[in-house]
């Protein structure tokens, strides 16, 4: 089967932080867990380059627009490949393919675009128009940027959405654009009859750094006309036939984008005839002690400190299992560090060490193991559908933080059985028996880091320690543990 996954392309005016980190970790979870069952994935990443922020920001600093832009997205490029994630599609907005397919696209979308005036109140940090009524419940400022909206009167081309908003929202109550978790879905419903027909283009008096707008040179695209789009330019449309892996699987988005996700993509598809994603995935924000993270309160946690702390096994395993999938999370350092020590190296960690040193001392191998039939051809098949079907029902319905929950319920439930079956006194009395044990035990962890595997870089190495001719050991343990030093 094939599985197309998608995360939203950030803007390169800023550096990587944790929101992205977010985005991306989720999507490789899935990626990982889809190519495990078999699937042939397609994984898109990129960078949103056009637009107001990105060419204030270049001139700020007063260097090439274009320059600047290429130095950023290789900043994304690194960040991700730091946190470990693998995917096969990168986009750049500025890509000379992707401007000419969203130039076409456009002229695919004509009979739906129409020019008009408007005179009202803009958020450059939003990059969005606001109404009235939004201007007014929030006193004249953004509360996302804390920036007070600006009056703008300007001409620009707007797409009618109210040309699909019955079919969006069919499809979204029927569940064939399904929208994760539920609430979202709700919220999306609740905006949808109030959302106005949204501006897709600005006059190059106000924005020069854009896709032209065909047929028109005094007028730029707005981004999220040109954003959006990526999701398919990337797979070649309108040039290429793109069915084999559209409509997405599933589409990574954080909640303050959602929106754009659930009503204005999906407008676009309409209008272009193409079948809407499967599911849009919409996590939360990641605070810091319980608040939103700010620079001016100077909370601000940096994903690339924190990789470095413990490491991107630490990390991922602290995301995964500490920030809930759909919901806002929290990050302290005493929360992490009391995940890593306690967790990561008691449990995981440890488990490894002392269950490999087992095993060397009882003279456990590979052909032994392949005997009591945990190994085939030197190898661990995951047993997700007869004797775990839970894990599998949990990861395919993006439950992520409930998957790496029952993996981990896997593995205490191995340091268990290890402590209430004692195999070093087993070995004592009865060798032969003791062995049959530890091939169980080894058996049962194999079995739970099958299951860590989409979270856990690391768990394809101690797949390997128990899968070699010979279990030797790790020469230091997996996690080394740090403790705080005492005031």
């Amino acid at each position: 089967m094939k599985t197309y996954i998608t995360t939203a392309i950030p803007y390169v005016n800023g550096v990587p932080h944790l929101g992205h980190a977010e985005d991306y970790l989720l999507a490789d979870i899935y990626s990982r867990y889809m190519m495990m069952c078999g699937h042939d994935v397609r994984f898109q990443a990129g960078t949103d380059e056009h637009g107001n922020k990105i060419e204030k920001k270049a001139l700020d600093l007063g260097i090439d627009v274009k320059q600047y832009v290429d130095e950023n997205s290789k900043k994304f490029q690194e960040f991700i490949k730091k946190l470990g994630v693998e995917y096969t599609d990168f986009i750049r907005t500025t890509d000379a393919d992707h401007e000419k397919r969203v130039q076409a696209i456009w002229k695919q979308l004509e009979a739906h675009i129409y020019k008009s005036n408007y005179e009202g109140f803009y958020c450059e940090g939003c990059e969005r128009f606001v109404t009235e009524t939004e201007y007014k419940d929030n006193n004249g400022i953004c509360p996302d940027h804390q920036k007070p909206y600006e009056h703008l009167s300007e001409s620009n081309y707007y797409y009618r959405v109210s040309d699909f908003k019955d079919a969006i929202r069919e499809k979204i109550e029927s569940n064939e654009l399904k929208i994760l978790p539920e609430f979202r879905k709700n919220e999306i419903l609740k905006l949808l009859d109030s959302t106005p027909d949204v501006s897709i283009s600005r006059p190059t008096a106000h924005l020069k750094w854009g896709v032209k707008v065909p047929g028109d040179d005094e007028q730029v695209m707005y981004v999220w006309m040109d954003a959006l789009s990526n999701y398919i330019t990337v797979l070649g449309y309108p040039d290429k036939d793109i069915s084999d892996f559209w409509p997405a699987t599933v589409q990574v988005v954080g909640k303050d984008i959602l929106r754009f996700h659930a009503i204005l993509w999906p407008a676009i598809l309409l209008g272009l005839g193409l079948p809407l994603p499967k599911t849009l995935l919409c996590h939360g924000f990641i605070l810091s002690n319980g608040q939103k993270m700010s620079k001016s309160i100077g909370n601000v946690v940096d994903p690339i400190e924190v990789l470095d702390k413990h490491g991107l096994d630490a990390f991922r395993y602290f995301f995964s299992r500490h920030v809930d999938t759909f919901t806002d999370g929290d990050f302290t350092w005493d929360k992490f560090e009391d995940a890593y020590n306690n967790e990561l190296a008691n449990d995981y960690g440890n488990l490894v060490q002392r269950l490999s040193n087992l095993c060397k001392k009882n003279e456990i191998t590979r052909e032994f193991l392949e005997k009591r039939k945990v190994l085939e051809d030197g190898k661990f098949r995951n047993t997700w559908d007869s004797d775990d079907a839970e894990y599998k029902r949990l990861m395919d319905n993006f439950e992520f933080t409930k998957g790496i929950e029952y993996a981990w319920g896997k593995i205490s439930a191995v340091n268990k059985r290890i402590e209430d079956t004692k195999p070093w006194s087993v070995a004592k009395e009865n060798p032969e028996e003791a062995k049959i044990l530890l091939a169980s035990l080894v058996a049962d962890l194999l079995n739970a880091n099958e299951m860590l595997k989409p979270f856990l870089p690391i768990a394809e190495k101690v797949s390997e320690i128990f899968t070699a001719k010979t279990i030797v050991p790790p020469e230091t343990p997996l996690f080394p543990k740090e403790f705080k030093k005492e005031a």
